[in-house]
């Protein structure tokens, strides 16, 4: 019989390699995205100091519509920048949190590009 691995415990060794790699800090603080099939999130975090910078979600109540297309992703992304922006942050490394980057992860960065992030 053929057993097949748990996808999301895939991805988390994903991440955990990714992790090892980068790091946010003050000056270049952690863009990482969280996505489940219905929402997506995106975080912005100083891993020097441990603290969340900002954060836009598909949960929160100024959202309308679906959160799981890519056109969600996309105005995630643009929340993001624009709340990063309004807080001094420009510069972001992008952490895509153990998923391929493709789909929703990539509009999410596209967002983010659009509204001003340089990553």
């Amino acid at each position: 019989m053929v057993s097949r691995k748990d996808a999301n415990i895939q991805r988390q060794k994903r991440h955990k390699r990714i992790r090892a790699k980068i790091s946010g800090t003050p000056e270049c603080p952690r863009l990482c995205v969280y996505r489940s099939l219905k929402n997506i999130q995106a975080q912005i975090i100083d891993d020097v100091n441990g603290v969340t910078l900002c954060s836009a979600s598909t949960l929160g109540k100024s959202f309308e519509g679906n959160g799981g297309n890519k056109a969600a992703a996309r105005e995630v992304g643009k929340k993001i920048a624009e709340i990063a922006l309004s807080k001094g942050i420009e510069n972001v490394v992008f952490d895509r949190g153990g998923y391929i980057y493709h789909g929703r992860v990539l509009e999410l960065a596209e967002g983010a590009r659009e509204g001003g992030l340089k990553f």
